[in-house]
């Protein structure tokens, strides 16, 4: 994963924008700053900076899914864009974002080491095994609990029947797990048991769900069905 990328880092908060651009920075990418739509929406039209993520804050435009058909059509090719899950006030914008082409969600307070994983697979694509079950990218806290140890991880993503967690000290497999998620726009908290299907220390480890509440399940069908082409 060597390639140079360019990322668009469109927030209405500076903070936000900053600490985004010191972490690609880390990582030797490069990234373009913007604090508007109309902000955003010249950075896509710079033919001479070629984009090739789209990082979205839906507060900045009145239409969101319209905001991002615009950065998609600016851009002239199938721009993965990935929205700041703060920034959802509404899991039922979830189909419309879908059919706009937004491609994963990322959580604007996630710790300046879990930034690049959690964007990995929109930069590098190739990288990453799309064999199993349709997964979406979801860059948000989980907490994993086994037994009387607690550990604070990074989604990467989650699919019907599992998720995918970046953390640097991950359970061994088959360990029996608790976790606590929300997925974006949601305004309830998912809680699901299940246990280690896979373990990597330079990863972190998928957990296999063997029960999640009907309700629960029910909202993460409709949040992976949506994206199902």
């Amino acid at each position: 994963m060597s390639a140079v990328k360019t990322i668009l880092i469109a927030h209405h908060h500076a903070a936000v924008r900053d600490r985004f651009a010191a972490a690609l920075a880390d990582a030797r990418q490069a990234f373009v700053l913007a604090d508007s739509e109309q902000a955003a929406r010249l950075a896509l039209a710079d033919r001479s900076t070629p984009i090739s993520l789209a990082l979205v804050d839906l507060g900045l435009s009145a239409d969101s899914a319209a905001f991002v058909r615009g950065l998609r059509a600016l851009a002239g090719f199938d721009l993965p864009v990935t929205v700041f899950s703060g920034s959802m006030t509404s899991a039922a914008l979830v189909p419309a974002l879908v059919a706009a082409g937004v491609a994963g969600y990322i959580n604007e307070h996630a710790a300046t080491a879990q930034i690049l994983p959690a964007l990995a697979p929109h930069l590098f694509p190739d990288n990453f095994d799309r064999r199993t079950s349709p997964r979406v990218a979801l860059g948000v806290p989980v907490s994993c609990r086994a037994g009387q140890t607690i550990a604070i991880a990074h989604a990467l993503n989650v699919s019907r029947g599992g998720l995918a967690v970046r953390t640097m000290a991950p359970f061994s497999a088959q360990t029996l797990v608790h976790v606590r998620f929300r997925l974006p726009g949601a305004h309830a908290d998912i809680e699901a048991s299940g246990r280690v299907a896979w373990s990597d220390r330079k990863v972190g480890m998928g957990i296999q769900f063997d029960h999640v509440e009907t309700g629960a399940q029910d909202a993460i069908d409709q949040f992976v069905e949506a994206y199902r082409a």
